[in-house]
């Protein structure tokens, strides 16, 4: 059984590409979520941000896992920007789909603060999960297609939160 996560954290090219080869990552796609316009598009998605809908298989991969992830290729500190992204659509946002996502986030963002590894405070809205709009072909697996293309997405091998002896991938 797979399980839904929707986050947005820059240009959404950047984002799949490198989520979409995590183990346990079942599929994804790039959209416009948290906002304010229907069948948002490029050219009209009002206040939405760029997301990624990602399903993944739990028993591979957890939500924290993918959460970590997430803060790792993406600079969670800075307002409305990735890199020469700047602007609304380019924040930093969880977007949950229960409680249980909730307070996961919540506990992510927490032990980011707490670990000092990141530049600055975490700025990530965790809002919860509303419509998902599908973004248009071209955009989907853009660097899959056109692996020079443009990406401010990178892992950051500092910004990795130290794992617990307990824990484990799934």
């Amino acid at each position: 059984m797979s399980e839904r996560a929707v986050l947005a954290g820059g240009c959404f090219w950047g984002m799949q590409d490198l989520i979409r080869k995590l183990p346990g990552v079942i599929s994804t796609r790039v959209g416009y979520t948290g906002g304010d316009v229907a069948n948002a598009t490029y050219r009209n998605h009002g206040t939405h941000a760029e997301g990624i809908e990602i399903f993944f298989d739990p028993a591979r991969i957890s939500y924290r896992r993918l959460l970590e992830f997430f803060f790792q290729i993406h600079d969670p500190t800075t307002v409305n920007r990735q890199g020469n992204d700047i602007g609304l659509s380019y924040r930093s946002a969880i977007y949950y789909c229960d409680d249980a996502q909730k307070a996961e986030a919540l506990r992510t963002i927490a032990d980011v603060e707490a670990s000092g590894l990141w530049p600055g405070k975490v700025v990530t809205e965790v809002e919860p999960v509303g419509d998902f709009w599908e973004a248009e072909p071209e955009h989907q697996d853009y660097l899959k297609r056109f692996p020079q293309g443009y990406t401010c997405h990178f892992p950051r091998a500092d910004w990795v939160l130290p794992r617990k002896a307990a824990e484990t991938d799934a």
